[in-house]
């Protein structure tokens, strides 16, 4: 008999683990429709803000020996102006997961009420981005001010689990995210770039992207992830989305044996393809076969046992 590979808990109900992670091929329907053709198990919307952003200049992606340093600027249509792609989202047969942000914490809880009206499955709180009210500080490297957005954000969004994405770059995780729960959150996103990090070009000394500095993502930002994903499962009782440095099959173990009950799967796609998502399936489905493991909930949360 074939492993299961489904994951359904209070919050995620996905045919197997993998996910888009926000800020990857996620501004098109069909785009993300294709995605879950490739075979992910759920798709997360490019994060959603309360006004139209350009986001910075070009180049704004810059390759490293063992990952990748973006500094996109959240760019977006603003949520008013986005009925095209709803009136398309509305016919979906995949599970979305919207991601919002706002620069202060009332915009939050505006987006999110129009968000959740259109009815995606979750609701993912970007609180790595600027805080305006805190001079430049991440939302989530505060826990009462990340509380306070889980909560405003729980009383609009009706029905519609709430998810805060947590950030590397706070001092206790773990505490962050314990306040994140008690406000109300139904699960939890970890982690969201580690950096800021810089990549100069050695031509001209200059950096090689316009807003010179990025968030860093690939390989090299696993065991980052992992014991991020392991401090947040420890202070826990919330399933948690683990993000961070997937690039095959065992990296997705790794991170769910740390706590994770589902993994991003971002960077990869651009140096394994679209078909990843179906390929790290299979390769999770063959380490289970190899370790007589049946159902994932035999690996969620295995370094804590």
């Amino acid at each position: 008999m074939k492993p299961d590979l489904k994951i359904k808990n209070k919050v995620f109900d996905f045919r197997n683990p993998t996910v888009l992670p926000s800020g990857f091929y996620g501004e098109k329907f069909e785009e993300m429709q294709e995605i879950y053709n490739y075979g992910a198990g759920a798709v997360t919307l490019k994060s959603i803000g309360p006004r139209e952003k350009k986001g910075h200049p070009h180049p704004i992606i810059a390759k490293t020996e063992h990952g990748f340093l973006n500094a996109v600027g959240l760019p977006s249509p603003g949520y008013k102006n986005m009925e095209e792609l709803w009136q398309k989202m509305s016919k979906r047969k995949f599970p979305l997961i919207a991601s919002i942000y706002g620069t202060t914490i009332n915009e939050f809880a505006e987006v999110a009420e129009f968000v959740a009206s259109k009815k995606p499955e979750i609701i993912e709180l970007n609180i790595s981005c600027p805080n305006v009210e805190k001079f430049g500080m991440p939302f989530g490297c505060d826990s009462k001010i990340a509380a306070q957005i889980t909560e405003k954000v729980k009383n609009v969004s009706g029905k519609i689990p709430v998810m805060p994405k947590l950030t590397p770059q706070a001092n206790d995780i773990a505490g962050i995210a314990k306040a994140c729960e008690e406000a109300g959150a139904d699960a939890l996103t970890a982690i969201n770039s580690v950096g800021p990090g810089m990549k100069l070009d050695l031509k001209t000394g200059k950096p090689l992207l316009s807003f010179k500095k990025g968030g860093y993502t690939g390989a090299a930002i696993k065991p980052i992830a992992v014991r991020c994903i392991y401090d947040v499962f420890d202070a826990t009782e919330i399933p948690i989305l683990g993000v961070g440095g997937v690039s095959n099959g065992k990296d997705a173990v790794e991170l769910m044996m740390a706590g994770a009950s589902a993994v991003g799967v971002g960077s990869v796609t651009y140096t394994r393809g679209k078909q990843c998502f179906s390929e790290i399936t299979k390769e999770i489905e063959d380490w289970m076969i190899q370790n007589n493991v049946k159902k994932l909930d035999e690996i969620i949360g295995k370094a804590h046992k």
